[in-house]
């Protein structure tokens, strides 16, 4: 620890790692101080030169007396005092979080310090201009959609005007909440409990002139800020305070922008500081050409799903290639998994995908196939459970190996795809979406489909129990429930107690039962995009599917003789 001075003011400053490493300098935000970064400065130091500090008003170092010392230039200025300090010679690569992200906003547009900074990583806040910016925009055609986004964001920034008024904002931390400060954290922001700051109560009082001396100053009258400088936008989806519509016009400031979105709240660096350091790294290694990381170059890619990679089993043939093919066409990168290697390759060249070969029943193959595929394309964003098998026979009828392959294929191949790549999602901190591919007959207790329906409805209360575990960690799931779709997978099925020539016959007219209904696999494709759109929950795709998860609920009694009564059916 040493300090630098800045003028009138003394900086506490502390550096881990080794100096002949590039230089990764944190900034911390209100009302915090440097130990908001303990945890990232742990999995950075192995690889970097790091440097932390107090910015003026907080921790060690100095608090002058008054509002006007806390305006943002002179902040500013501190920070290049840091950087001139702890890399003379060289430029850093910076990262901020709350109002050191609004502090380093001002030195990476500043064409003057321009050289001094190789990357910038912000975190849960923006440039101030920036945000004039937004609300003048918004302001300035008051449609009802620029309306709802600036009445959302005054509604979380609250406290902003509340700092306006003399006295108000110093009075909770004068009344004793810096000593309930960890507590109100850890209940409300979930962040681990930890030794407490002794300087709080101060840091709290003080930073609220940060907010007297700026906001209505360069809010109200923004200015024109640009920059060259590699920008790294963090959102923290579990953010009360900053709403990601605040960075909507970014591009038009910042031509070189990744976006990126964390799972969760405001206080990342505390709850999520492997991820954030993860986050860094990766901007880092890919500004110094050393590493690319996969997330970070599918972000250029264009599309309404441009940047994110989608996973899909059973992208052979049926739903499964028509659902590769539906995510591609939106600018997702695709990765296709198939037990027949050719037809998964084939799936691969049509969506400029890439191709793997597994049988989603063999655990040590899947987990196999997560390592491969994020070792070379990085995590899912998306991951479709698709791959299945039909069978059709009575239970007393259904041979324990018909029961183990219909299970070891369409509920543990399932099981199987949500673990590994669920494993990585929650791991990972950036959210997510895992898609089972279940069946109307989840619903339906048909006598001719015992081993089938039952494995569906596993695969229905697999995704519910699914659902509520990973929410929290931003990862959301949906069952799709097709009902009679025209696939190849009558072609694959099996039926109990009959030989090959009965087999062939059935199989011919189950599928003319599927052409005849001809609702095509596009259909169910569709229905799973817009699942992962909008974040649906249960989807049952055709009339039928719809039909019987109603009757379900209003009536079962009734499925159940309409299930009895020896229709003739089909299953996608």
């Amino acid at each position: 620890m040493r300090f630098v001075r800045s003028g009138d003011v003394r900086l506490a400053v502390w550096e881990h790692g080794d100096p002949a490493d590039p230089t990764v300098v944190l900034v911390h935000g209100y009302p915090d101080t440097h130990a908001v970064w303990d945890d990232v400065v742990a999995e950075l130091e192995q690889r970097f030169h790091v440097v932390v500090f107090d910015n003026r008003g907080a921790g060690a170092s100095d608090a002058p007396a008054g509002v006007a010392p806390y305006r943002i230039e002179l902040l500013a200025a501190d920070l290049r005092a840091v950087l001139d300090a702890v890399s003379p010679d060289g430029p850093v690569h910076l990262v901020g979080h709350d109002w050191g992200s609004i502090l380093s906003w001002e030195l990476v547009t500043d064409p003057a310090a321009a050289d001094r900074i190789a990357s910038y990583t912000s975190i849960a806040g923006g440039c101030l201009d920036h945000i004039g910016q937004w609300v003048r925009a918004r302001a300035a055609h008051p449609t009802p959609a620029n309306l709802r986004a600036l009445g959302t964001q005054l509604l979380h920034s609250w406290y902003v005007a509340a700092f306006q008024v003399p006295g108000l904002g110093a009075l909770p931390w004068r009344l004793g909440l810096g000593s309930h400060w960890d507590a109100l954290l850890a209940r409300v922001e979930g962040v681990p409990r930890r030794a407490p700051v002794p300087t709080r109560a101060a840091d709290g009082e003080i930073g609220v002139r940060l907010y007297r001396a700026n906001m209505p100053r360069r809010v109200g009258r923004p200015g024109e800020r640009y920059t060259t400088v590699p920008v790294q936008v963090v959102h923290a989806a579990g953010d009360h305070f900053a709403r990601p519509g605040m960075a909507a016009d970014l591009e038009r400031w910042v031509p070189r922008l990744w976006r990126r979105t964390l799972a969760a709240p405001h206080w990342a660096p505390l709850t999520h500081g492997r991820a954030v350091a993860r986050m860094v790294t990766e901007l880092v290694d890919l500004v110094r050409g050393t590493a690319a990381a996969p997330a970070l170059v599918r972000a250029r890619r264009a599309g309404e799903f441009g940047g994110r990679l989608v996973l899909v089993t059973g992208a052979g043939s049926g739903i499964g290639r028509a659902t590769a093919h539906a995510f591609a066409a939106l600018g997702a990168e695709v990765v296709a998994v198939d037990l027949d290697g050719d037809a998964a390759a084939r799936t691969a060249r049509e969506t400029d995908g890439h191709a793997h070969t597994v049988d989603v029943a063999d655990e040590a193959g899947m987990r196999k196939l997560a390592d491969d595929v994020c070792a070379a394309h990085g995590v899912p964003d998306v991951v479709v459970n698709n791959a299945g098998v039909g069978h059709s026979g009575s239970f007393l009828a259904t041979t324990t190996d018909e029961w183990r392959r219909v299970l070891d294929v369409n509920l543990w191949g399932v099981i199987h795809g949500c673990r590994v790549f669920g494993e990585r999602l929650v791991e990972r901190a950036e959210g997510g979406h895992v898609v089972t591919v279940a069946s109307a007959a989840a619903w339906l207790p048909a006598t001719d489909l015992a081993a089938y329906a039952t494995s569906k409805a596993a695969v229905a209360m697999l995704s519910d129990c699914l659902r509520g575990e990973l929410a929290p960690h931003g990862v959301a799931v949906s069952s799709i429930h097709p009902g009679i779709v025209d696939t190849n997978i009558t072609r694959t099925s099996t039926f109990s107690g009959l030989d090959g020539a009965a087999q062939d016959a059935r199989r011919d007219h189950a599928a003319a039962v599927h052409a005849r209904r001809g609702f095509p696999p596009e259909g169910v494709a569709a229905a799973i995009v817009d699942a992962v759109r909008r974040g649906r929950t249960v989807v049952p795709v055709t009339p039928e599917a719809r039909a019987v998860q109603v009757l379900a609920r209003v009536s079962p009694a009734a499925l159940r003789v309409l299930a009895a009564g020896g229709l003739d059916r089909g299953r996608a």
